[in-house]
C-alpha cells in the first residue's frame, strides 16, 4: 500500500480560515494606505509650488483642500488641522500626522498613525 499525501479537510479549513482572516485584514487596511498615498501625493505637489514660501499656513490648507479633493482624500480622515508648518532656520517644513480607527471584527479596531514632513524648501523653482 503506497502511503498517501496531502491535506486533510481539517487542515485545508484551518489554512482557509487563517489566509481568510488576513485577507480581510487586507481589505479594511488597502483603502487606509491608498488614502496615505493620496495625503504624500498632495503635499509633494505642494514642493513644486513657488508661492509656497509666501503662503501661510491658512493658504496651505486652503490648497491642500482642493489637492485633496482630486486625490480622494476625505478630509474626516485627514483633518486640515493636522497639517502643521514647521518653521526653524529659515527653513520651512509641512508635516501631517493623523491616525485611523477602522472597525475590524466585533469589538476589534485596526489603528494606523500616519506622519509624514516634507520639506518645503527643495524642489520650488524660482
Amino acid at each position: 500500500m503506497r502511503r498517501q499525501h496531502g491535506i486533510t479537510l481539517i487542515g485545508f479549513a484551518i489554512v482557509l480560515i487563517v489566509a481568510g482572516f488576513f485577507a480581510y485584514a487586507a481589505m479594511k487596511l488597502i483603502p487606509v494606505y491608498t488614502e496615505y498615498f493620496g495625503v504624500v501625493k498632495s503635499i509633494k505637489s505642494l514642493q513644486s509650488d513657488p508661492d509656497i514660501h509666501n503662503m501661510s499656513i491658512e493658504e496651505i490648507r486652503r490648497k491642500l483642500d482642493t489637492i485633496f479633493d482630486v486625490q480622494y482624500v476625505d478630509t474626516s480622515d485627514v483633518p486640515l488641522n493636522n497639517v502643521t508648518l514647521i518653521t526653524s532656520n529659515g527653513q520651512r517644513s509641512l508635516n501631517v500626522a493623523y491616525s485611523v480607527d477602522k472597525p475590524f471584527i466585533y469589538n476589534i479596531d485596526l489603528l494606523v498613525h500616519f506622519n509624514y514632513t516634507v520639506d518645503l524648501s527643495k524642489g520650488a523653482t524660482y
